[in-house]
């Protein structure tokens, strides 16, 4: 909503708007998933950051104790994003197989809508930063593969699989295997072949 004051001859100089720091914040980590999106992008600095957002890099660090953080912002969106809806999937009554599908489907879905989001989750856009932010899409892909396990294995126990546990494991590890390439080959080609691609007829061989 815009919001024009009234004003006077004596204060007909227009101010600007102050953010708050919340928005001041919110607009950091979009602008830095921005410019992730741009195929090829070089590093990103805080300079680089700064500069396109208009403000100096000391601006940056009053909201952001490093660049570090800024990148964790974004695992914390990718982190509450996905897993809010594969919390979702899995609380549903239904085949399990199925629920399996739908988790891989949600998070190449998430993946292709979100570029940026994208290149953090595979690394590209990690290199050279802190090594605990490797770690944490490690954790996250972990957690995938745990959510895969727990629908898997109850599927396998209705087909009466002799080794539920062992079916479930070794096919949540494949199906993380192939969310993950799909992603990596979304961002090597330059956000060009689709993560669902061929999506459909792959996960039915796999679930």
């Amino acid at each position: 909503m815009h919001y024009d004051a009234p004003t006077s001859h004596a204060d007909a100089a227009p101010k600007r708007q102050r953010m708050k720091p919340g928005e001041r914040r919110e607009q950091i980590l979009q602008t830095l998933a921005g410019m992730l999106e741009q195929p090829g992008a070089e590093r990103i600095t805080t300079a680089l950051l700064a500069a396109k957002i208009g403000v100096s890099e000391a601006a940056l660090y009053r909201h952001f104790a490093s660049k570090a953080q800024m990148f964790e912002g974004l695992i914390d969106f990718i982190e509450h994003s996905v897993f809010s809806l594969i919390n979702q999937i899995a609380e549903r009554d239904g085949d399990g197989g199925q629920k399996a599908a739908r988790m891989v489907t949600v998070l190449l879905q998430f993946g292709e809508k979100n570029p940026g989001m994208t290149r953090v989750m595979v690394g590209d856009a990690l290199v050279f930063e802190n090594e605990r932010l490797h770690q944490r899409m490690n954790q996250f892909f972990d957690r995938v593969e745990s959510a895969l396990r727990q629908v898997l294995r109850a599927a396998a126990e209705v087909r009466k699989s002799p080794t539920p546990t062992v079916d479930a494991q070794v096919r949540a590890a494949a199906l993380v295997a192939f969310a993950l390439g799909n992603l990596q080959r979304f961002a090597r080609s330059g956000f060009k072949r689709s993560p669902l691609d061929h999506l459909e007829a792959s996960l039915a061989l796999m679930v």
